[in-house]
């Protein structure tokens, strides 16, 4: 009893203390302890969310079970925080002693108070908005790092920043590009392991070549840098790892002057026993293998996952889950390091379940194949054989006419976290189908602009065409447990829609996840039973995060519909700013409004010339459709579906494409792109377009 007294005193006097700090101050005192030493220490009882996935593995898998299969019934809002943002939320919220740092759309970092819900200060790094179109998926950003008082944010016109913890103040900010001339973005959380601050890049659709670089945490200075996919052959390789990579590629294609793609915008993980840092590769750049490397190739290291020495950023070891990419099949997807029986024995593993639709388990200290099995109906391959190839089906690569790739370059899973239970050996992934089709553009050229090229306009160098015929498949959206052991489904849960939420699981054998028709649900992690939900006003796509502050264990969400899914489409009726939702057992906060999404009544009365529609047609494909959708079908996203917009919006539609004011919002400038004559043209289609889908 003394004992229990002592440390009920201690706790209370700790409370006081803390309480007796300005946020600020808890700020600082919170995040300068964040190391390597801290995230290992904290992963056995996981307190804090120190690190995007909240640990080096990447797991998503909080300890902590004070909300529990029991009581999460009892779940209700403690506050909500307004992130003053219209675009994608992507991010995971970090939380360490109670001071939470969370990205919105525009790389805009906050740092909000949990104890009040209360913003300690936000960051802006005044992104160029009319630069948004360099882009494919969306203004997003997954989240920040902390490191020793530090916050690291990439921006997305390739800024790496450093950020004081406890004010936002800039400390240092490094340009991460290699070529100001192509459309490189960042949207990924950077990571730090071992003192290196690690970025990579986006940018495969446009033409770039993948790379990631590390940087000195406390000065910014960069470490190394290496690149997924080899140069021009004309220069020397930078490393053994390249010129090995070079022999898998055909140089008739001059694959360097689209870049060779291999960006690694997404997933990082780290084994600090081993001393190895993991990394995943995305999609070739074009997409299109035949014009790319024409006389085929496994294209070394596009749609792999990597091992690199964190130290030097030495090449270790590859397995490639995608020889020849040929489908936007991206390798970035999260990746989780996990330590689980095979055939009786212990093996460390990285559990994998990228674009391409299978499940891998890999051996993660020599990158050796262990089993893949799809996860979703695939049409590619058949399986893999005891090699860790792919067993493919001859036909999925004949693109002479529109072929339907199942999955379609949305993946069987994009960067949406999953997460790992050991408790119950099932890990939880968002599973997807988006119907879309694929032809071979057999005239593509670098940088050719093109009607009907998909935003060729917009500087899209894919080599394909989409949807040029209309897709048979259905859309298809689910959440799978699934047991890496056995490569079987446990349970599966269906949602309305794809481009569902992230995942956390937790202790209290509970996963939670958002989902796209705006709802936050917590299941039974063993049966899938569902146990608790709440609404949120709009879709969810970001992951949440659990902790505890004084004692009390919070779930935290960041919501904001978007993405590249979510910029032409949505599931949900109601529209808001970016929100972070944070949770509790008995919380009795009141959500915050919403608005409805306008009624959407079809265009009418915008006159129009017949003749220019055909024209239009190709205008429309290749500046405007993956942003606005096809007019008066597509229900529109965060960016509205030009065919419900009301007239007088697509009568002057030359004032809104040449120096518009949505230029503030993200809309790309069109002077010198299109002439007036090519805006009536586009005119034409929107309107005509409408008019023959308008019920009768």
């Amino acid at each position: 009893m003394v004992v229990r007294s002592l440390a009920a005193l201690a706790l209370s006097a700790l409370a006081l203390s803390v309480a007796a700090q300005t946020p600020a101050e808890r700020a600082a005192s919170a995040t300068k302890k964040v190391n390597g030493s801290f995230i290992r220490a904290n992963a056995a009882k996981t307190p804090d969310w120190p690190s995007v996935g909240l640990d080096y593995a990447e797991t998503r898998y909080s300890r902590l079970d004070q909300i529990n299969a029991g009581n999460v019934k009892q779940l209700g809002l403690v506050w909500s925080y307004n992130l003053e943002s219209t675009r994608g939320v992507e991010a995971t919220p970090l939380v360490v002693d109670g001071v939470m740092y969370v990205t919105a759309s525009w790389s805009v970092v906050h740092a909000i108070d949990v104890r009040s819900g209360q913003r300690i200060w936000s960051y802006d790094p005044q992104v160029d908005k009319s630069k948004g179109f360099r882009g494919c998926c969306d203004v997003v950003n997954r989240g920040v790092a902390l490191w020793e008082g530090k916050v690291y944010v990439g921006a997305y016109d390739g800024r790496l920043v450093a950020l004081d913890a406890a004010s936002g103040r800039v400390l240092w900010e490094k340009d991460t590009l290699i070529d100001h001339a192509r459309s490189y973005t960042i949207t990924g959380a950077p990571r730090v392991f071992k003192g290196k601050v690690l970025i990579g890049n986006g940018g495969a659709e446009y033409g770039v070549r993948g790379y990631i670089t590390a940087y000195d945490a406390n000065t910014g200075d960069q470490k190394w840098r290496w690149f997924t996919v080899p140069g021009d052959p004309a220069k020397p390789h930078e490393d053994a790892s390249m010129a090995r990579a070079a022999k898998t590629w055909d140089p008739a294609g001059k694959y360097w002057e689209a870049g060779g793609g291999g960006t690694v915008w997404d997933t990082m993980a780290f084994d600090p026993e081993l001393n190895l840092m993991y990394i995943g590769t995305g999609n070739g750049s074009p997409w299109a293998r035949s014009k790319r490397s024409p006389k085929g190739g496994d294209n070394l290291y596009l749609a792999s996952i990597v091992a690199l020495d964190p130290d030097t950023g030495a090449y270790k070891w590859h397995y490639q889950e995608t020889p020849g990419d040929n489908w936007d099949y991206t390798s970035t997807q999260p990746m989780i390091l996990a330590d689980i029986k095979i055939a009786g024995k212990p093996r460390k593993v990285i559990l994998h379940a990228p674009k391409n639709g299978f499940f891998f388990v890999i051996d993660r200290t020599n990158g050796k194949f262990i089993s893949a099995k799809n996860f979703v109906e695939v049409n590619w391959a058949t399986g893999y054989d005891a090699k860790g190839r792919p067993i493919e089906i001859a036909a999925a690569r004949q693109n002479d006419k529109p072929g339907e790739s199942m999955p379609g370059p949305y993946g069987a899973h994009n960067w949406h976290p999953m997460s790992f239970n050991p408790a119950t050996g099932l890990v939880y992934l968002p599973a997807q189908h988006v119907p879309i089709n694929l032809m071979d553009d057999k005239d593509w050229k670098f940088n050719e602009n093109v009607a009907l090229r998909p935003h060729s306009n917009q500087g899209w160098n894919t080599a394909m065409f989409l949807n040029a015929a209309p897709p048979t498949s259905k859309p298809m959206g689910r959440l799978v447990a699934w047991d890496p052991v056995a490569q079987k489904e446990a349970w599966g849960v269906e949602h309305v829609s794809p481009w569902n939420g992230g995942t956390l699981t937790t202790a209290g054998n509970l996963v939670f996840q958002g989902t796209a028709d705006g709802r936050m649900v917590a299941y039974d992690a063993k049966t899938g039973a569902k146990l608790w939900e709440t609404p949120t006003g709009t879709g969810v796509v970001a992951a949440p995060s659990t902790y505890l502050v004084d004692g009390r264990q919070y779930v935290s969400v960041a919501v904001g519909w978007g993405g590249v899914y979510g910029q032409a489409a949505r599931a949900t009726e109601r529209q808001g700013p970016g929100t972070v939702y944070t949770f509790a057992v008995g919380g009795t906060a009141k959500m915050p409004d919403f608005v409805e999404y306008r009624a959407g009544k079809l265009l009418q009365g915008v006159k129009y010339d017949a003749a220019k529609v055909e024209a239009g047609t190709g205008l429309y494909v290749s500046n405007c459709v993956l942003c606005h959708g096809v007019p008066g079908v597509d229900r529109g996203g965060n960016i509205p579906n030009l065919g419900t917009m009301d007239a007088a919006f697509i009568e002057n539609l030359d004032k809104f494409v040449f120096k518009g004011p949505a230029m503030a919002r993200g809309m790309p400038d069109f002077t010198g792109k299109l002439s007036m004559d090519d805006v009536e043209a586009i005119k034409a289609f929107i309107q005509g377009t409408v008019d023959a889908v308008r019920p009768k």
